[in-house]
């Protein structure tokens, strides 16, 4: 894909979505973070159905120290994984007061030194809380930039280097929340909704469900 195919792709998405957010609900970098933990292999909507709660309870670090590994795994037992969570959860607010002054720390060697955050965690707070232009890659984003041509990897690193590389520098800040969405309601896993896409006459995907 060419590079005045990729600024039309994301003009149109620019257009159409000017101010675009992660539908995750959140007050503050350290509550985004915190649901970010919480949502591998798990809903945006399941999501913020614990945080609700959780975060009524335990807005802050401290609090959520406070209110201990059991409690906080009682709040999210809904979601996947929710043991493990609340183990990395507590673990990491440990983390945030003992070494980081109670701050989400703004750099990806930092983020990725608490636990249970990975480079795709870590890209989402950067990107999301402090407007870094990183791009993190999920099950969404991975197939879009490969279906449509934006940036073909095989494996995530690859399409997040080839998706910072080749975006316009204009779009980059937003790119990863349209991208996201874009796979989330219209570029479907199994059924593309093709016909209703309004980057389809740009997009290289050969298996279009017109």
């Amino acid at each position: 894909m060419n590079s005045s195919k990729r600024h039309e792709i994301f003009s149109r998405l620019q257009a159409a979505n000017p101010h675009p957010s992660t539908e995750l609900e959140f007050d503050g970098a350290f509550q985004l973070l915190i649901a970010v933990l919480l949502s591998a292999q798990t809903t945006d909507v399941a999501v913020n159905k614990v945080t609700k709660v959780l975060y009524a309870l335990a807005p802050t670090p401290q609090a959520m120290l406070e209110l201990g590994e059991e409690k906080v795994r009682d709040t999210i037992k809904t979601i996947g994984l929710y043991r493990t969570k609340a183990a990395h959860v507590i673990a990491t607010c440990e983390a945030l007061l003992n070494t980081f002054g109670g701050e989400v720390p703004q750099t990806r060697a930092e983020l990725e030194s608490l636990p249970g955050v990975g480079r795709k965690t870590a890209n989402v707070v950067l990107n999301t809380a402090f407007r870094q232009p990183a791009m993190a890659v999920d099950t969404h984003i991975f197939r879009v930039s490969n279906r449509t041509g934006i940036a073909k990897g095989k494996n995530v690193r690859e399409v997040e280097d080839k998706l910072v590389k080749y975006i316009p520098k204009e779009f980059l800040l937003d790119a990863h929340h349209w991208l996201i969405l874009h796979g989330r309601y219209t570029c479907k896993a199994l059924k593309p909704q093709c016909s209703n896409c309004l980057i389809e006459d740009l997009c290289e995907y050969k298996a279009k469900a017109l």
